[in-house]
């Protein structure tokens, strides 16, 4: 809100008032703030030290790789599906999907519609990739 004004000068005003709005009022009223005395630099470092907890961002970091290496066809278990090629047309992907009498049902129905959407966009990129490659072979 205030960019001119330096961070640890809002923050010592803050600890000395404790209000915000005595502080923003002080801001207005003067257009600067006072410095803090140089205890207050001992106090409350300008570089607080990293977390205590690398460990666990590092083994967050290399689950997250794992995931990325795996793709929606596997995530899902449609290599066998994938591996035949369904015709899956555009129309039958969209529209209303029907309300089964059970939490099963929808379910199951609810993974074949996600798995009907996810071979399909397989497609589109198959589809998009050969005619960039023939269209590449023709230049």
């Amino acid at each position: 809100m205030f960019p001119d004004i330096p961070v640890d000068n809002i923050r010592y005003d803050l600890l000395r008032t404790g209000s915000t709005e005595v502080t923003t009022n002080r801001i207005l009223e003067r257009g600067f703030l006072e410095a803090p005395p140089a205890a207050y630099h001992t106090l409350y470092p300008r570089n607080p030290t990293a977390p205590a907890a690398p460990t666990r961002a590092g083994a967050a970091t290399t689950a997250l790789a794992k995931k990325k290496t795996e793709s929606l066809i596997q995530r899902y278990h449609l290599e066998e599906r994938a591996k035949k090629v369904e015709d899956i047309k555009e129309e039958q992907l969209g529209g209303k999907a029907v309300w089964e009498d059970s939490a099963e049902k929808r379910e199951a129905s609810l993974k074949e519609r996600k798995a009907q959407m996810i071979l399909a966009a397989r497609q589109r990129l198959l589809a998009q990739k050969e005619a960039e490659a023939k269209k590449a072979a023709s230049s």
